[in-house]
């Protein structure tokens, strides 16, 4: 046995180490224990303490363990950090750079000793709530919430920094018994609509006209009662069903019932008729699971939906919990992730990197972004009430076609794009050769998958409940390039999708001529508009079920229409193909229907396929522009399928269905969604 002394931040640890130090036995990763209950001064080789030694306290402790050891040469076997079951609040992110990479010989595994029960957390408890007392806030509440609502004292707490307005990122929340809690709004649920928009004097727009001035009238009185308050925001749906956002209010003339906006103004401008809410009103705070909080004073005000103490009422603090920026063959598993401002888990660069098995929750941006370096991957994880996107993969290189192989599979992803609520998809995709699969995708406003770029692999994915409050969307969506090819769309299960907006929602949408991808051997089963091809070219709708759709496919020549000005010589749709070596390799081999397309009629919808489908229901949705270019052969629509059980969703074909005559292809039925339980987090088990 020998020992030595390390330096690390000022700070003297001792670090016992038996034989080779860096392992218990030879071939043995080395064994590090981190618990709410440890010392940073201890060497983390023990899981209680004893004799003086115990484990780390954080992760950082062990983290710069591994450092001193690797730097030493003596990390050769890689390491295993336990973290026991318990509450970890992070006074700062947690970050790993290229210094703590392991290799593929030697992985550095950052685990939860029992899955679930160890929590990483950027938040802070709030244990001081009190009754509301002050009877000019008593004066300014709902009478019916009087003696229900409660007010802490943040500043009590040491909690100073509140956190961007509502228009940014990096707002405060509270949540209570590990749900979010809502901030006080009216109307409760849902939306009031503008009642009309305004000219330049003040004066109404008559009908649906658009209006760039930032002032809107509305119907009723409700907004008199707010005229104690000072930080009142809207948000809404302000001239398109797809597109949301902030504003704060200015002034409420209430004699008129027009309300002024601060600027910045909505980008796409006003409509009358179209949706919002008011929100960050005390005023408003009128049933339980609603709060406010005063940012000068620094309380908060919060009418908790059972006994306070029950709750566990918690306040994000820290900006992210984890970051891995360079880092390589690092894999954090089993923990519970949670209560942060921003996005949770950043991963930039570095290869192999892994999240698995992860509950990631109640954060205020996305649950994994994961940009650049080489195949980095979520695997197995739960993600919900995420207040953006659940997870992002970027990563590969245009010019060349070089795939990235990120991934995202086996994950179960719900309510999501929590607060913000468009283009915040479950899974964003972007870059070349990404791959998402084995997916549970459901209850999302917006985009369930939203993808640009190549060959990237969307399978095996079950998505229902999406796109529930926006229109012209599609739960999967790209659009606007004629270069973003090659992605190959199979063996998905797209059920219950419907929206309330403007022209409703696709199950997939290749929207302002996205071209080049195949959607071979889904399901589609109510599912609105299932696949849409808007003014496309090259794509591919092969061997698919569609079922009780409102059109199993769409296909329209928008490009020779409306869209005209995108095909010009300066409009997005060529400025987007020039950017790329499109008539050189591996481009011209890759995608040789690319190479001329400017030559060829580049408006037309040409070269789209669809053939040896099944169709229960509305069959096709063809503009009369886009026939004569359109394939469109060897469907089954006129013929009952003969489906084994659709009354439960069953909708493999029996072996005497008139469609294998056509040539169709079975699909695995069974191996569509989650899958190993084993690799799941214990809540799914």
């Amino acid at each position: 046995m020998w020992i030595t002394f390390i330096r690390l931040s000022g700070t003297m640890i001792l670090v016992c180490m038996l034989a080779a130090l860096a392992c218990d036995c030879p071939g043995a990763p080395l064994m590090l224990y981190v618990s709410p209950q440890g010392s940073d001064a201890w060497s983390g080789r023990l899981a209680r303490p004893q004799h003086g030694d115990g484990p780390l306290g954080t992760l950082e402790g062990a983290r710069d363990v591994l450092r001193a050891l690797k730097k030493a040469g003596r990390l050769n076997e890689g390491a295993i950090v336990e973290i026991l079951d318990g509450v970890y609040e992070l006074k700062r992110p947690f970050e790993l750079t290229e210094k703590d990479s392991g290799t593929p010989k030697a992985r550095i595994l950052y685990r939860a000793q029992h899955p679930s029960r160890a929590c990483i957390s950027g938040g802070r408890r709030v244990t001081n709530f009190e009754p509301v007392t002050d009877p000019a806030v008593l004066s300014r509440l709902d009478e019916a919430a009087r003696g229900h609502v409660l007010q802490a004292d943040l500043k009590a707490l040491g909690i100073t920094d509140f956190g961007q307005p509502l228009a940014e990122r990096g707002r405060l929340e509270l949540f209570f018994n590990d749900q979010p809690m809502t901030l006080a709004r009216w109307p409760n649920e849902g939306f009031t609509k503008i009642a009309a928009v305004s000219t330049p004097d003040g004066q109404p727009v008559a009908g649906r006209q658009r209006s760039g001035v930032g002032s809107i009238f509305y119907d009723g009185d409700r907004p008199a009662r707010w005229s104690s308050e000072k930080d009142i925001w809207l948000h809404g749906y302000w001239c398109w069903d797809w597109a949301d956002s902030y504003a704060k209010v200015q002034s409420i003339d209430t004699e008129r019932h027009l309300i002024h906006l601060a600027p910045p103004y909505h980008g796409y401008g006003y409509r009358s008729g179209q949706r919002f809410y008011a929100l960050n009103v005390l005023a408003e705070l009128d049933s339980p699971g609603e709060w406010y909080l005063d940012q000068r004073a620094g309380i908060i005000y919060f009418w908790p939906p059972g006994p306070i103490a029950e709750g566990r009422p918690m306040v994000s603090i820290q900006p992210a919990l984890i970051s891995l920026n360079s880092t390589s063959y690092v894999t954090v598993r089993g923990l519970v992730l949670q209560a942060c401002r921003g996005t949770a888990i950043t991963i930039a660069g570095g290869s192999h990197n892994r999240i698995v098995s992860c509950v990631i929750r109640n954060v205020g941006g996305g649950a994994v972004s994961i940009s650049g370096g080489i195949a980095n991957g979520v695997s197995g994880c739960d993600i919900y009430n995420i207040g953006g996107a659940g997870i992002w993969l970027n990563g590969g290189d245009r010019v060349t076609l070089t795939p990235a192989q990120h991934y995202a599979d086996n994950n179960h992803i719900h309510h999501f794009a929590r607060l913000y609520r468009t283009y915040h998809p479950a899974v964003g995709i972007s870059g070349v050769g990404n791959r998402v699969s084995h997916n549970l995708i459901h209850d999302g406003p917006h985009n369930a998958i939203l993808l640009s770029g190549n060959d990237h692999l969307i399978e095996y994915n079950e998505i229902y409940n999406v796109c529930y409050e926006t229109g012209d969307v599609g739960a999967f969506y790209m659009g606007r390039d004629w270069t973003a090819r090659g992605t190959l769309i199979r063996y998905n299960f797209f059920h219950d999708i419907s929206g309330p907006g403007m022209y409703g929602a696709n199950a997939v949408y290749l929207d302002d001529a996205a071209s080049g991808t195949t959607i071979f051997g889904n399901i589609f089963y109510k599912a609105g508009r299932a696949a849409f091809i808007g003014g496309g070219r090259d794509n591919i709708i092969e061997n698919n079920i569609f079922i009780d759709c409102t059109y199993a496919i769409h296909v329209d020549a928008r490009g020779l229409g409306w869209m005209k000005a995108a095909v010009a010589d300066d409009g997005v749709l060529v400025t987007r193909l020039k950017k790329m070596p499109y008539k050189q390799p591996p481009w011209s081999t890759r995608y040789q229907r690319l190479v001329n397309i400017l030559s060829d009629d580049p408006a037309a919808p040409k070269g789209n396929v669809i053939v040896r489908n099944v169709c229960r229901g509305p069959w096709a949705e063809v503009e009369q522009a886009a026939g004569p270019y359109l394939t469109l052969q060897d469907n089954l629509v006129a013929e009952d399928p003969r489906f084994v059980n659709p009354e439960k969703m069953n909708f493999q074909l029996r072996d005497d269905s008139p469609a294998w005559a056509l040539g169709f292809k079975r699909i695995p039925i069974k191996r569509i969604g989650l899958c190993s339980k084993k690799r799941r987090p214990s809540t799914l088990q």
